[in-house]
């Protein structure tokens, strides 16, 4: 399954963006007159940066992919350009769980699909590395959908979430919370002491490449 978004036209994606834009702005301008209307201002307070977290990795996430700062490995698998040694990993944004899940597919159906494209992804990231020799770089990255079992057995062991990551959790518990109903195709909250911190080498990754190649061929069937 592609990536829908990256598939229409440029003029396409700037419609969908605008159209994005301007449903939020119309929801804030409301928010702001019923504010104004009744003298509560916390409405607007909450509903301001909440909208903007939700909207902004439909702007943000083609901006980044753009300059390279971002890197799809799979349509729900990137990875933030290396830097000291370090590749953070990443499970697709929103914006990526709206345009490349299937909405027809049940709850179960969308968490195994999400684990195939993290496998999946995995997998063009060490076949590129093993083509280099680069093979030193640490791999680290947060999920709230892979589990311990799975996340031990293909060579990442759990490490405590460090608070900046849990800071950025917080700020975008509503952009957490659309993205794991979306993939539990109903109403989800997330547990945000759940989430779960996945550390290894690449070296380690491809020593365990061929299972991983292994599971993935089972999560795809």
């Amino acid at each position: 399954m592609s990536h829908r978004f990256y598939l229409k036209s440029k003029k396409e994606q700037t419609q969908i963006q605008f159209l994005i834009a301007f449903v939020s702005l119309i929801i804030i301008l409301t928010t702001l007159l019923i504010s104004w209307i009744t003298g509560i201002y916390l409405f607007t307070i909450l509903i301001f940066p909440i909208t903007l977290s939700i909207i902004a990795p439909f702007f943000d996430t083609p901006a980044l992919k753009k300059s390279g700062r971002l890197i799809y490995y799979s349509p729900l698998f990137i990875t933030e350009k290396p830097k000291n040694g370090m590749i953070k990993i990443h499970g697709g944004t929103l914006f990526d769980y709206v345009f490349v899940i299937d909405f027809d597919m049940n709850g179960k159906q969308r968490k195994t699909f999400i684990i195939q494209q993290y496998l999946e992804g995995l997998l063009k990231l060490i076949e590129e590395h093993e083509a280099t020799n680069d093979d030193e770089f640490k791999i680290r990255g947060t999920s709230y959908i892979m589990n311990n079992n799975t996340a031990q057995r293909i060579g990442f062991k759990i490490t405590e979430t460090n608070f900046l990551e849990k800071l950025i959790l917080i700020f975008n518990y509503f952009n957490v919370l659309i993205s794991n109903s979306i993939a539990n195709k109903k109403l989800s909250f997330p547990n945000l002491n759940e989430t779960k911190t996945f550390e290894t080498d690449l070296n380690n990754l491809i020593n365990k490449k061929d299972y991983i190649k292994k599971l993935n061929d089972r999560f795809k069937s």
